[in-house]
C-alpha cells in the first residue's frame, strides 16, 4: 500500500469514482452503490439506455465513458472483482426510472461478469423491465478455439461507442436491437522484455498482427487488401509515451503493407490493468456507417481528441431508485401461518440441517479441484436460511418462496455458487407466478437450469451441479404425465440427481475451477453436484416427514 497513492485497499474503488464525479459536473453518483450515472438522465427518456461495468483497475474504463454520444451509467465492481448484482439491478432501475425505452447491457466474456449481469438482468425483467445483454468477447490471443469463448477487453470501448451514437442519433428505440457481428479482434502482447534481450517494436508488432489475421487462427479477422480498419493501440498501463508512440507507428506500416486502410487510429490508454508493461492491439473492420458512429461527438471523458473543463464541485449523489411503475418486486410475504407454511419450514430446515452436516465432506471433495471452500459457501447458505426462518415464517406461495431465496442467497451465500443459486431461483419462480401445480414445476426446473447454462457458460457433461440438476428435471418431466402423483417422480428424480453426481468422479471437467485441473488428479464426485443432490433429497425427506 505504501508504493500507491490510495487512502486504503478496500476503499480505493470507491474514493477513485468519487473523484472522478467531483471533477465531472456531467456525472452522479448512485447512493449507495458504485454506480455511476449521467447527470442528465432525462436525456434518456424514450431511447435504449446503455449500462456497461466490471472490475475496477481497468481505468479509464468504464467510467471514462460514460456521456452523451456512449454510455449512460457503469456498476463498478472491487479491484479486478464483478460488480454486485444488487447494483447493477439498481443502475437498471434508475435509468428505467428515468424513462429509458429499454436498458442494453454491454458486458465483457468472463464468468463472473456473465453470472451477475446476468442474474441483475432476469431479476430486472421479472420487475416488467425491458433488458437485454451484449456479451463482448473479442480476444484473438488463442489459437484454439476455448469453450468458455473469448475474453473481452479493449474492443469492447469501441462497442461503447458504436451503439452510444446510434442510441444517442435516436436510431434505437424498442425493440431492442442486437449487433453481434460488430466483434471486433484482439492480440495482446505481455510486458516487452528489458533490455539486453529487448524485442523490437517492429518484431512485436508484426508477430501480433500476424496472429490475429492468420485463418488458421480460431478466432482470427479476415482482412484482404482494401478493408478498411480502425486500430485502437492501447496502453496497458505501464507502457511510456515513447514506446506507446513506436508501437503506433510500427502497426500503421505493418497495415499498410498488407493493403489495409487505416480509416482511424487511436493510441492512448482506452483499458488498463493497473501498471501492466504491455500495449494491445484492437481492429475493428468498418465501413463508412461505422466510422461516422466512431467520430460522433461525445462528451465521455476518456474518448480521445475531445476537451472538457473540469467543474470542480463536491461529490454529488442522486438517491437510489425506489419501486415504480414497471419495476415493482415480488416482495416476499411474511406468510398466513396453516399446514403449507409449515411444510416450507419443515423442508427447509431439513436442507440447512443437512448442508451444514455436509460441510466438512464438501470442503473436502472440492480440495480436489477447487479452493477447499465448497462446504464452508452452502453451510453459510444454510444459516442464513435458518436465520431468516427464526425472524418469521416464510412465504408458502412458491413463487414468493423462490425469490425471496434468491434474494438471501445472493446477498448471504457469496462466491460463484450464491451467483449461481439465486440465477437458479429467479428464473424457476417464473413460471410458478400463474400455476402451481405439478407439471408447472417440471416448467420451474427446467427455466431454472437454462438460465443457470446461458449465463453460467457450462453443460450437462462438464462436471458442475449441472449434471445432478438436468438429471433430476429429467426425471420430473413424469410431473406432466397425466396422473402423476409428486413424492414418487422426485423420489426418482432424486435418485436419478444423486447417480449424476456419482458419475461427475468419471467426468472431465469442461467448466469451473476443475476445468484448469488435470482429469487425472480429479477422482472424486464433483462436490457442487454431490451438494444439489443432497439439497433434493432433504427436500424429498422433508416432505416425507
Amino acid at each position: 500500500v505504501t508504493s500507491k497513492l490510495v487512502n486504503s485497499v478496500t476503499g480505493c474503488a470507491d474514493d477513485a469514482l468519487a473523484g472522478l464525479v467531483a471533477c465531472n459536473a456531467g456525472l452522479r453518483l448512485l447512493q449507495g452503490h458504485r454506480v455511476v450515472l449521467r447527470a442528465d438522465l432525462v436525456a434518456i427518456r424514450g431511447r435504449v439506455a446503455l449500462l456497461s461495468g466490471g472490475g475496477s483497475g481497468h481505468e479509464p474504463a468504464h467510467a471514462g465513458y460514460i456521456g452523451k454520444g456512449m454510455l449512460t451509467g457503469v456498476v463498478a465492481g472491487a479491484v479486478f472483482t464483478s460488480p454486485a448484482v444488487g447494483s447493477i439491478l439498481a443502475a437498471i432501475r434508475a435509468v428505467t426510472q428515468a424513462g429509458a425505452a429499454g436498458t442494453l447491457l454491454i458486458v465483457k466474456n468472463y464468468t463472473g461478469d456473465r453470472l451477475n449481469f446476468g442474474l441483475a438482468l432476469e431479476r430486472a425483467r421479472a420487475e416488467g423491465a425491458d433488458v437485454q445483454m451484449v456479451v463482448v468477447g473479442d480476444d484473438s490471443a488463442f489459437a484454439a478455439p476455448k469453450k468458455a469463448g473469448r475474453r473481452g477487453l479493449c474492443g469492447t470501448v469501441l462497442i461503447h461507442k458504436v451503439c452510444g451514437c446510434a442510441q444517442d442519433e435516436g436510431e434505437w428505440g424498442p425493440p431492442l436491437p442486437l449487433a453481434p457481428g460488430v466483434l471486433p479482434q484482439f492480440c495482446p502482447h505481455g510486458p516487452l522484455p528489458c533490455a539486453p534481450q529487448v524485442l523490437p517494436a517492429d518484431e512485436a508488432v508484426e508477430t501480433m498482427l500476424a496472429h490475429m489475421t492468420d485463418p488458421s487462427n480460431a478466432s482470427h479477422l479476415p482482412l484482404s487488401p482494401g478493408a478498411s480498419v480502425v486500430l485502437v493501440v492501447n496502453n496497458l498501463g505501464g507502457l511510456s509515451c515513447l514506446e506507446l508512440g513506436i508501437v503506433a507507428g510500427a502497426a500503421v506500416r505493418s497495415l499498410e503493407r498488407r493493403g489495409i486502410r487505416i480509416a482511424r487510429a487511436l493510441v492512448g490508454s482506452f483499458m488498463t490493468a493497473l501498471e501492466m508493461a504491455g500495449v494491445s492491439l484492437t481492429l475493428l473492420l468498418v465501413d463508412e456507417e461505422l466510422v461516422g458512429l466512431i467520430d460522433a461527438e461525445t462528451t465521455a471523458m476518456a474518448w480521445p481528441n475531445l476537451t472538457t473543463a473540469p467543474a470542480m464541485s463536491q461529490r454529488q449523489e442522486v438517491p437510489a431508485p425506489k419501486e415504480g411503475p414497471g419495476m415493482a418486486q415480488h416482495e416476499p410475504s411474511t406468510g398466513t401461518g396453516g399446514p403449507a407454511a409449515a411444510r416450507v419450514q419443515r423442508v427447509l430446515e431439513r436442507v440447512c440441517s443437512t448442508l451444514l452436516d455436509m460441510q466438512d465432506e464438501l470442503n473436502q471433495l472440492d480440495r480436489e479441484a477447487g479452493d477447499g471452500d465448497c462446504g464452508h459457501t452452502h453451510a453459510r447458505a444454510a444459516r442464513a436460511i435458518q436465520e431468516w426462518v427464526r425472524a418469521g415464517p416464510p412465504p408458502a406461495a412458491p413463487a414468493q418462496l423462490l425469490s425471496a431465496l434468491a434474494d438471501l442467497l445472493l446477498e448471504q451465500m457469496g462466491g460463484s455458487s450464491g451467483v449461481l443459486y439465486g440465477l437458479f431461483l429467479t428464473a424457476a419462480a417464473q413460471p410458478l407466478l400463474s400455476h402451481d401445480d405439478l407439471p408447472t414445476w417440471a416448467d420451474a426446473m427446467d427455466a431454472g437450469i437454462e438460465a443457470m447454462q446461458r449465463y453460467g457458460g457450462a453443460a450437462p457433461g462438464d462436471r458442475t451441479m449441472l449434471d445432478s440438476l438436468c438429471a433430476a428435471a429429467q426425471a420430473l418431466h413424469g410431473l406432466r404425465s397425466p396422473g402423476a402423483t409428486l413424492l414418487p417422480v422426485l423420489a426418482t428424480a432424486v435418485e436419478s440427481a444423486e447417480a449424476a453426481a456419482e458419475a461427475t468422479r468419471t467426468m472431465e471437467a469442461g467448466a469451473g475451477r476443475a476445468s484448469y485441473i488435470s482429469s487425472a488428479q480429479l477422482l472424486q464426485p464433483d462436490p457442487g453436484a454431490v451438494a444439489v443432490a443432497a439439497v433434493l433429497r432433504a427436500v424429498l425427506d422433508g416432505l416425507r416427514s
